[in-house]
């Protein structure tokens, strides 16, 4: 693998400048995990690195319908590589039950990278989150929930079916009280995890429901019945470009066993809340695949001679290390200002307080613009391998098969644009956003500053004012609008205690998303800004 990285056998903790001073300054807790962070960082960049590289390749899960017996067990075939790291990541999901914070796991989760290992922890952890928090009288969910979070077994989110895609409303799978359970009788299209996964949280509508997304109940699906026969059948696993390492199938429920969780009137509630969960996974998954591109780059940049000096001597390479670092630190800046957000709101529950909705608020400007960031990194950290990047066999041209995904999972951009509208117009959580950005450009001081929160006002007030389809025909635009200054608001609060760096990426963020300009050329010279952790 040292052959054909420049990220392997790094610590990619302690080389990432951006994450450290994010999580110095959005959590107050830091330095208590600060040495487990940077010893997982350094398994990160070797064992983890490799061991995906390896299942992306040459090693993805593979179904297998029956044992030897004809009997039909519709299991996945996992290598050793990812059984392996599968079961020494598995403490990542239980940080926020053990009172250590959502930020903690979603720093881990981060240094991960892969958003294949990634979709596993997040869906067991999500399946976790709905037991934990609304689950009543579940047999033996104490168990469930230990084995989850402790690898012994898996689970899964299954909602999305073919008919209606992101449309969860036009969900067809229907559910039949029998005794202590419900009979779930549907197809889902899209099911994360099928054939590994031991227990799935997954969507149906009650007899006598409500069409509508109002009248789906979320429900515990375990793979197995009480008589321990198999309770669904995986018709197949998808083909995908990448985040191989998670299997993704069609799963058919036929009078499948299943268990009611919380109140069935408020299972909408439940899954909407569970994509909070994930929103935010995915905007981890994205600045992590950026910052893998990232690493690769800083090591080419550094090595690599053209034109008789090292590529990092020349201009318009510092021009495109510019764009990676200021693209890195906005994003992770976004994204755990809204993980800092839930942090204090996830205990919340329907009909959910202001402190929720501005969450989701966030989360919806996070999970959009990163992804944008990741498809932008890494395609730059291909472009500046050259022939080299667009080859397979070397580690950097997977990751932007990887940031393809971001933009998609858990709702593309026209999904999040509509949902993001809704906390305005609805929910009116524009005025708290405002204040507290408010406060943080204002404390910057600069005319840069005040740029960004007029910016803010006029497209929060514009969207606020808009009606019908007028409304969602200006509600994506924005949304990327609204995240690049809510992005040079939050550069400029981390250099309050960051330091000048985030002050310079503020402004240089502002030039390039708010007044569409080049980068200034001064920074060709300011090493600071560009150069990464190993030449800061």
């Amino acid at each position: 693998m040292d052959h054909i990285s420049y990220a392997y056998g790094t610590n990619h903790f302690d080389q990432d400048q951006e994450l450290k001073a994010v999580l110095r300054h959005f959590w107050a807790d830091h330095n208590v995990h600060w040495s487990t962070l940077s010893q997982f960082g350094q398994w990160a960049g070797q064992e983890i690195y490799e061991a995906v590289y390896h299942i992306d390749h040459e090693a993805p899960p593979v179904l297998i319908a029956h044992d030897l017996d004809g009997q039909r067990i519709d299991r996945v075939r996992l290598s050793p590589a990812e059984k392996r790291i599968l079961t020494e990541t598995a403490w990542i999901m239980a940080s926020p039950y053990q009172g250590q914070g959502w930020p903690y796991h979603y720093a881990l989760l981060y240094l991960v990278g892969d958003p294949g290992i990634g979709c596993i922890l997040t869906i067991t952890g999500q399946t976790v989150y709905a037991l934990n928090k609304y689950a009543q009288g579940i047999p033996d969910q104490a168990r469930i929930q230990s084995d989850l979070l402790s690898g012994k077994a898996w689970g899964a989110t299954w909602m999305t079916e073919s008919q209606g895609g992101s449309d969860l409303g036009a969900n067809q799978t229907v559910a039949e009280p029998r005794g202590d359970v419900w009979l779930l009788t549907g197809d889902k299209y899209f099911a994360s995890g099928a054939g590994l996964n031991d227990y799935a949280i997954t969507t149906a509508r009650p007899q006598g429901f409500p069409a509508g997304p109002k009248g789906l109940a979320l429900f515990l699906l375990p793979r197995l019945n009480p008589k321990g026969t198999l309770n669904y059948h995986v018709r197949r696993l998808k083909d995908k470009s990448a985040t191989r390492a998670v299997p993704s199938g069609e799963v058919e429920l036929n009078g499948s066993e299943a268990y009611l969780i919380g109140n069935a009137a408020e299972g909408i509630y439940y899954t909407l809340e569970n994509l909070t969960v994930s929103r935010l996974a995915n905007a981890v998954a994205a600045m992590a695949t950026g910052k893998k591109a990232h690493l690769e780059v800083l090591g080419r940049v550094a090595r690599r001679t053209s034109f008789g000096r090292l590529l990092r001597d020349h201009p318009l390479i510092r021009r495109d290390l510019t764009d990676l670092a200021v693209r890195s630190a906005a994003g992770l800046a976004l994204t755990f200002y809204g993980i800092e957000k839930f942090d204090a709101s996830w205990r919340d529950r329907p009909p959910y307080t202001d402190r929720y909705h501005l969450t989701r608020f966030i989360t919806h400007l996070a999970k959009n613009r990163t992804a944008d960031h990741a498809a932008a990194m890494t395609q730059m950290g291909m472009e500046l391998f050259g022939g080299l990047g667009f080859l397979e066999e070397y580690a950097v041209a997977r990751w932007h098969r990887e940031a393809l995904i971001t933009p998609i999972w858990e709702g593309p951009s026209n999904i999040q644009a509509l949902d993001f509208l809704e906390t305005i117009q609805r929910h009116k959580v524009q005025d708290s956003f405002l204040d507290d950005l408010g406060t943080r450009l204002e404390r910057a001081g600069t005319s840069v500053a005040t740029q960004a929160m007029a910016v803010l006002e006029e497209r929060l007030s514009r969207l606020a004012s808009l009606n019908g389809r007028e409304a969602q025909w200006y509600a994506k635009d924005g949304l990327t609008v609204i995240a690049d200054a809510a992005q040079v608001a939050l550069l400029y609060s981390m250099a309050q205690d960051q330091g000048e760096r985030y002050a310079k990426l503020a402004e240089l963020y502002a030039a390039r998303f708010l007044d569409h300009q080049e980068y200034p050329a001064w920074v060709d010279t300011d090493q600071d800004v560009w150069g990464g952790e190993r030449h800061a």
